[in-house]
C-alpha cells in the first residue's frame, strides 16, 4: 500500500467522529511492536514483509538488541472503510429522518478486505460477506443494490513497554488514550503484568479490546488439536475476566460502604427524632446488585481477538458469521452470539442447538467446526504436513490470488503469511474492531472526564464552568485545557524546521529542467557574442558546493544536541502555534493560583509519526500531539491551560508505575565536565517518568531507577546522548531499614557499637546511658553543658500497629503535610502539639484527623496499657515528619511551646519560668528524633517501627544562674544540644533491644529453577495446565538481584525472563552483633563462625560506603604463621 500524504492525517484531525486514541498494553513478550509493525504496514510506512522482524517503534539501538520496548511511541495511522448501505436506504434517509438510514444500513466491510473472497476450507463455492449481504437485503423483503459509503478514520496509536521496570511509561500511555488494545499470549496466559495494564485501564476507564495473540504456537509448538486450542482460549477468557470482575466488585464495595456510611448518618439523626423505619434494617443484609455485563470480553461481543501477529493473522467470530448466516439460513446477529460457546450445529436438520441437544453425541461446538478447523487445516498443509497440492487447493478454494512465484517459495512460513495476510488480515482486522468497539474522543470524554475531575465523588455534579462543560464535551472551540503526560526528548535535527526538505521527483526533475535550461542559454550566448551576463559552468558548480557545505555544517552544529517536547492530548478547545497557554505544575492548588503556576508560548506543534515529527499550525480537540516551547516549565508531566481563564484545575494523576528502589552515585571521569554531568542528569529527570535525581548532602549525584534493565537504560542516554561524556558509577545502592525485636541483645558488641556513635564526646557514656531502674530500652541524657536532663524510653511498636503506618502512609502524610505545613506557613509555633489533637479547621482536615483518631484508638488499646490512649500524645511521626516511627508524650503535660506561657497548663513541671522552659525544647527534641529515625545506630538507614516515649524533662538549676536575659542567651546552645543529645539517646534505646536490617524484597514471577541460591523464598508455585511452563511466584532480596535476570537467561537459554516488582521490606531475622559465645555455638560453630553472619555483611557493607567506622581485622582467624626466608 502507498505512503498516506502528511495532508491526508492532519485533514483527519479536525474530525472527532473519526478519531480514535489507542494504546496497545501487554505484559513482555506478548507481541504488541509486532502488532504495531503490521498495522504500519497497512499504511505503507514499512514493507509488508517485514513486519514483525523491523520493529519499527522500537527506535532506540538497545531496544532493538534486547527484543524489548522501553519507551512509548506513538504514531498516526490512516484506516479506510466502506458501509455497504441499500441504495433505497440512502434515498429514504434524504427524505425522512436520520434513523430511517441507520436501521436499514448493512454490514461494516472495510475497503479491500479479504473477507469478500473468504471461504470454508472445507468447501468451495461459498458465498462472500459481499453475495450474503446482498442475499440478507433480498431475504428480507429489499431488492435494491447495495451501495458503499467510504468514512476515513484516523488512529492515533501509542505502542507502551511491557517490561515492569517501565511501568511508568504505561501510565503516561493510558491517560492519553480512550482504548486500549490489550495483548495475551495465547501460551503463556495471563502474567503479572497483564494485571498490572488491565488495573490501568479500569482505573483511566480506558476501554478494552482484548487480543489473544500467538495463536500459532498452539499449533506449532504445543500441537493442539481445534477442541484442546479452544479448551484452552477459553481458560484464559476466563482468567481476564476473573480480573475484571475483582476490579469490578471492589468499585460496588467501596459505593456500597459509602452509601451505608451515608445512612448510617441520616439514621442517626432519625434516630434522634424517633422516625427510624422498618426498610433502613433491611437495607444493611444485601450489597445492591449491579449489571456488569459491559466489562467483561467474549467473542459474541465483538471485543476479542484472535491473532497471530508474527503470521500476520487475526479475526473476530463477527466475520464468520457473516460467512457462514447465508449458508445456515441464519440472522448474522444470531449466528454471531451461537459462533462461540457450547452451541453445536445439527447435522440432520441443519440447526444450531445447545448443550441440552447433543443427547449424548459427539459434536463439535460450533466455534471448532466453522472457524478453528480451517485456521488448523491451513497451518497442516502448509507449515506441519508441508503438501503443495494440498496448499493450491486450500487457496483455491479461498478464492485467493497467490502469485506462483509465492507458491513456490521453500520458505513455508512466507507461503502461510501470504495465505493469511490475504485471506485474514490482521491489519484490517484489528483497525475495524478499533473503530466499531472503542469510542470516539468525544463520547469518551463524557464518560472519562467527570471521574478525572471528580476522583472520589460516586456520582459527579453537573458541570458549571465553562473549561468543564469544554472537556465533557471535547467542544473544539472552547478555551484550551490539555494534559502533558511525559517529556520527550528528541534531536535537534529531527525536528521539522530543522530537517533538509526531500524532494519529491516532479520537483527533481523541475530542477533539473530548469538548470539545463540556463546551460543552454548561456552557451548560446556565449557563442553569438552577445554583451551581457554569461553563465560560468563554474561558478554553478562551486555554488553548490559552497551551499551542501553551509548545509553539513549547520548539521554538524545540531549533532548531539537534544530538545525537549511535551507529549500531551488536548481535552478542549484548539491550540496554535505562538499562542500563550498556562502551565499547571503537579502540586497546583486552585486555592493558591498563584503558586506552581507559569505562562508559556506555544513553540511549535507536531504529530509525532515513531521516529519523525511532522510540523503543525494547530491542533483541535481530541488529538494526540507533541507540542514544543515547555522546556523550564514542564518538569515531567503538568496541564496546559487557557491564559483567559482564571484559575484551573490540576489534571495529574497518580499512575501505578512502581517505586524507585536501586541507586546509584554517578561522577564524570574527567573532573572538569561536571556541569555536562549536571546538564544531562537534568534531561534525564525530565524525558523519563519513572527516574528520580537527587543531589545528596554529601555532594553526590544520585539517580533512583525502577530496576537493573532501566539503570541500564538511564546509564546509556546519558552517555551517548544527554551529557556525551564517560561516567563513573558506583555500586548499586540498595536501601535497607532498621528495625528490633523483643529479644536477647548482643550487650557486648551493642556497648561498643553505641560508643563508636558517640565517639568524639569525652563524657559521651557518663551523659547518655541506661537507666538503672528504668525498664529496658529507657534512656537518661543530660546535655554536655548540663542545662537540660530527659529519659525517653525505646519500644519496639506492635505488629498490627506497625501494619496499620505502612498502609496508610499516604493518608496520613496527606494529613501532616496539610496541617503542618500550613501551620509552618503561618508563623504559629506547633512544636510540641499532639498531632492528632491539635485544633483544625472544620471540614476536610476535621474529618481526616477524626478518621485517624477512630482507627489508631483500638490498635492502641490492643498493643498494651501502656499504649492504651497514647494516640493522643502522639507528637510526631518520623523520619520526615510522616514515617512509620512515632515520638510520644509521655510527661502528663501539654509540651506545646506556648502552653505554659498562655497558661494553659498550670502544672507544667517547667523549672525556669521566666529563662528557658521545657516548652522552649519541644523543636529540639523533635528534630533529634527526626534525625535519629532518619538514619540508625546499624548502618545510618532509617528506622522503621520503633516508637519513643519522652518520660520525663528538665531544666536544671545551674542553667538559670546568670538570670533572664543569661539564661535565654543559653538557649540557643542547649537547643543544639539537646538535638544531639536526643539523637543518641534514640539510638542508643534503638541498641537495648535486638537490633535487626531489613531488606528490601522484589516480588518474582518467573518459570526457573535458580532462586534458592541467591537466599530467595518460593511463596507459589504451579504447572499452567496444558502448557509445559512451571510458573513459580517468589521473594527475593533487592541487594540479591544484580545479574539475576542474566543468570535465569544463561541457565534457560534465554527461554525465561524474571519480572521483578519491588513488594516490601522484609526483617532479615539474623542480629548483625551475633558471635558464638555460649559451649552449644562453639561446639556447633568453633570460634570461627562457620556460619557467615549475613546481616553483618550488608551492614558493613553499607557502612563502610557512608564512611562510617567499620571494626574489620586484616588477619582473621589465623592459624599458621608464614616466615620469610633469608637470603
Amino acid at each position: 500500500m502507498p505512503s498516506i500524504p502528511e495532508a491526508e492525517l492532519i485533514r483527519l484531525q479536525a474530525n472527532q467522529a473519526h478519531v480514535r486514541n489507542i494504546c496497545i498494553l501487554a505484559h513482555v513478550d506478548h507481541g504488541k511492536t509486532t502488532l504495531s509493525d503490521s498495522l504500519l504496514a497497512s499504511n505503507g510506512i514499512i514493507s509488508s514483509k517485514l513486519a514483525g522482524k523491523v520493529r519499527f517503534l522500537d527506535s532506540r539501538a538497545d531496544e532493538q538488541e534486547r527484543g524489548i520496548t522501553m519507551e512509548s511511541s506513538a504514531i498516526s495511522l490512516y484506516f479506510k472503510i466502506r458501509r455497504r448501505v441499500a441504495a433505497a436506504s440512502i434515498a429514504a434517509a434524504a427524505a425522512k429522518a436520520t434513523d430511517a438510514a441507520e436501521n436499514a444500513a448493512e454490514k461494516t466491510v472495510p475497503s479491500g478486505t479479504v473477507m469478500d473472497q473468504s471461504n470454508d476450507t472445507a468447501s468451495s463455492g461459498a458465498g462472500t460477506p459481499t453475495d450474503a449481504n446482498t442475499t440478507s437485503a433480498t431475504n428480507s423483503g429489499t431488492s435494491t443494490p447495495a451501495e458503499s459509503v467510504a468514512e476515513e478514520y484516523l488512529i492515533n496509536l501509542i505502542d507502551s513497554p511491557g517490561h515492569v521496570d517501565f511501568s511508568g511509561e504505561v501510565s503516561t500511555a493510558s491517560r492519553l488514550c480512550d482504548g486500549a488494545l490489550v495483548l495475551v499470549d495465547a501460551v503463556e496466559g495471563v502474567c503479572t503484568q497483564t494485571h498490572t495494564v488491565l488495573r490501568q485501564a479500569w482505573k483511566e476507564s480506558v476501554r478494552p479490546v482484548l487480543v489473544i495473540n500467538k495463536i500459532d504456537r498452539l499449533i506449532t509448538e504445543l500441537q493442539f488439536t481445534p477442541l484442546e486450542a479452544y479448551i484452552h482460549l477459553n481458560k484464559i477468557l476466563e482468567q481476564v475476566n476473573a480480573v475484571m470482575g475483582t476490579f469490578f466488585s471492589e468499585n460496588v464495595l467501596e459505593e456500597d460502604y459509602r452509601k451505608k456510611a451515608e445512612k448510617k448518618k441520616d439514621q442517626e439523626g432519625k434516630k434522634e427524632e424517633g422516625t427510624t423505619g422498618l426498610e433502613d434494617t433491611f437495607s444493611d443484609w444485601h450489597v445492591e446488585t449491579q449489571d456488569d455485563s459491559h466489562i467483561y470480553f467474549h467473542p459474541s461481543q465483538g471485543n476479542v481477538i484472535f491473532a497471530s501477529a508474527i503470521d500476520g493473522w487475526a479475526f473476530r467470530v463477527d466475520q464468520f458469521a457473516a460467512i457462514y448466516a447465508q449458508k445456515l439460513g441464519m440472522k448474522e446477529g444470531v449466528l454471531r452470539k451461537c459462533l462461540w460457546g457450547d452451541f453445536y450445529l445439527d447435522p440432520k436438520t441443519k440447526r444450531v442447538i445447545g448443550y441440552k441437544g447433543l443427547k449424548g453425541r459427539a459434536l463439535k461446538p460450533l466455534a471448532i467446526h466453522l472457524v478453528l478447523d480451517n485456521v488448523w487445516k491451513v497451518y497442516d498443509v502448509v507449515v506441519v504436513n508441508p503438501d503443495k497440492d494440498m496448499t493450491e487447493k486450500v487457496v483455491k478454494s479461498l478464492n485467493l490470488k497467490v502469485l506462483p512465484r509465492d507458491m513456490r517459495s521453500k520458505d513455508t512460513r512466507a507461503v502461510l503469511t501470504t495465505i493469511f495476510s490475504q485471506w485474514l488480515p490482521l491489519s484490517t482486522c484489528v483497525l475495524l474492531a478499533v473503530v466499531e468497539q472503542l469510542p470516539s474522543p468525544a463520547a469518551a470524554q463524557k464518560i472519562r472526564m467527570p471521574k478525572m475531575l471528580h476522583p472520589f465523588e460516586t456520582t459527579p455534579p453537573e458541570p458549571t464552568e465553562d473549561w468543564e462543560k469544554g472537556m465533557i464535551n471535547c467542544d473544539s472551540s472552547s478555551g484550551v485545557v490539555a494534559y502533558v503526560s511525559k517529556m520527550v526528548s528528541v534531536p535537534l535535527d529531527v525536528l521539522p524546521k530543522n530537517k533538509r526538505k526531500t524532494l519529491s521527483a516532479e520537483e527533481m526533475r523541475q530542477r533539473g529542467r530548469v538548470q539545463r535550461e540556463q546551460l543552454v542559454a548561456a552557451a548560446k550566448s556565449a557563442e553569438l557574442g552577445e554583451v551581457g551576463v554569461h553563465l560560468d559552468v563554474d561558478e554553478v558548480v562551486a555554488n553548490r558546493l559552497q551551499k551542501e557545505a553551509e548545509e553539513r555544517a549547520a548539521a554538524e552544529e545540531l549533532e548531539g544536541k537534544e530538545a525537549l517536547i511535551g507529549f500531551s492530548r488536548i481535552y478542549s478547545g484548539t491550540v496554535r502555534v505562538g499562542q500563550k497557554l498556562k502551565v499547571l505544575g503537579p502540586k497546583y492548588d486552585p486555592a493558591n493560583p498563584t503558586q506552581h503556576c507559569s505562562e508559556v508560548t506555544v513553540d511549535s506543534l507536531f504529530m509525532i509519526m515513531g521516529r519523525d515529527l511532522i510540523g503543525l499550525d494547530s491542533v483541535p480537540a481530541g488529538n494526540v500531539f507533541g507540542i514544543g516551547g515547555l522546556e523550564g516549565h514542564v518538569l515531567k508531566y503538568g496541564t496546559l491551560w487557557s491564559a483567559e481563564w482564571e484559575g484551573g484545575q490540576n489534571l495529574v494523576g497518580k499512575g501505578l508505575e512502581t517505586a524507585p528502589i536501586v541507586r546509584v552515585a554517578l561522577e564524570p571521569e574527567d573532573p572538569s565536565q561536571m556541569a555536562q554531568l549536571v546538564r544531562g542528569l537534568q534531561l534525564l529527570n525530565q524525558a523519563d517518568p519513572s527516574v528520580q535525581v537527587l543531589t545528596q548532602e554529601t555532594g553526590e549525584h544520585v539517580i533512583l531507577t525502577s530496576g537493573e534493565v532501566h539503570l541500564q537504560r538511564c546509564m546509556a542516554d546519558l552517555r551517548e546522548r544527554f551529557a556525551r561524556i564517560e561516567i563513573s558509577m558506583s555500586e548499586p545502592i540498595v536501601p535497607f531499614r532498621e528495625t528490633a525485636v523483643d529479644a536477647p541483645a548482643q550487650i557486648v558488641t551493642s556497648s561498643a557499637m553505641a560508643v563508636n556513635e558517640a565517639q568524639g564526646r569525652d563524657q559521651g557514656e557518663k551523659l547518655i546511658a541506661k537507666s538503672e531502674t528504668g525498664a529496658r530500652g529507657t534512656i537518661v541524657a543530660t546535655t554536655p553543658n548540663r542545662h537540660v536532663r530527659f529519659v525517653v524510653r525505646t519500644v519496639p511498636i506492635p505488629e498490627e500497629l506497625k501494619k496499620y503506618l505502612l498502609d496508610h502512609a499516604e493518608q496520613i502524610q496527606a494529613y501532616v503535610e496539610d496541617n503542618g505545613g500550613n501551620a509552618a506557613n503561618s508563623g504559629k509555633g506547633t512544636s510540641g502539639v499532639a498531632v492528632l489533637t491539635e485544633q483544625v479547621e472544620a471540614g476536610e482536615k476535621a474529618k481526616a484527623q477524626k478518621k485517624l483518631l477512630e482507627e489508631l484508638t483500638p490498635l492502641f488499646a490492643k498493643a498494651g496499657e501502656e499504649w492504651k490512649g497514647r494516640e493522643k500524645d502522639i507528637l510526631a511521626f518520623g523520619p520526615r515528619r510522616v514515617g512509620p516511627n512515632l515520638l510520644i508524650n509521655h510527661l502528663g503535660y501539654d509540651f506545646s511551646r506556648n502552653s505554659n506561657r498562655s497558661g494553659a497548663d498550670e502544672g507544667a513541671a517547667t523549672t525556669g519560668a521566666d529563662g528557658i522552659t521545657v516548652q522552649d525544647m519541644a523543636e529540639s527534641i523533635q528534630t533529634g528524633f527526626q534525625i535519629a529515625t532518619n538514619g540508625g545506630p546499624l548502618c545510618g538507614e532509617p528506622m522503621l517501627g520503633m516508637a519513643f516515649f519522652l518520660q520525663e524533662i528538665e531544666i536544671l538549676e545551674n542553667s538559670q544562674e546568670a538570670g533572664i536575659e543569661g539564661g535565654r542567651s543559653k538557649m540557643a546552645v542547649s537547643s543544639g544540644q539537646v538535638i544531639t543529645s536526643m539523637r543518641d539517646a534514640c539510638r542508643l534505646g534503638f541498641l537495648e533491644w535486638s537490633p535487626r536490617l531489613m531488606l528490601a524484597m522484589y516480588s518474582c514471577d518467573i518459570q526457573t529453577t535458580v532462586i534458592a541460591r541467591r537466599k530467595g523464598k518460593i511463596l507459589h508455585e504451579e504447572m499452567k495446565e496444558g502448557t509445559p511452563f512451571f510458573s513459580i511466584q517468589a521473594l527475593l532480596p533487592v541487594v540479591e538481584s544484580f545479574g539475576f535476570s542474566d543468570d535465569i537467561r544463561k541457565r534457560t537459554s534465554g527461554a525465561a525472563s524474571p519480572q521483578l516488582i519491588f513488594s516490601h521490606f522484609e526483617v532479615l531475622d539474623m542480629d548483625p552483633f551475633w558471635v558464638p559465645n555460649t559451649v552449644e555455638e562453639l561446639e556447633d560453630l568453633g570460634e570461627k563462625a562457620d556460619r557467615e553472619n549475613v546481616a553483618k555483611r550488608y551492614m558493613d557493607v553499607v557502612r563502610k560506603r557512608k564512611g562510617l567506622f567499620v571494626e574489620q581485622k586484616i588477619v582473621e582467624h589465623a592459624e599458621k604463621q608464614r616466615t620469610l626466608r633469608k637470603n
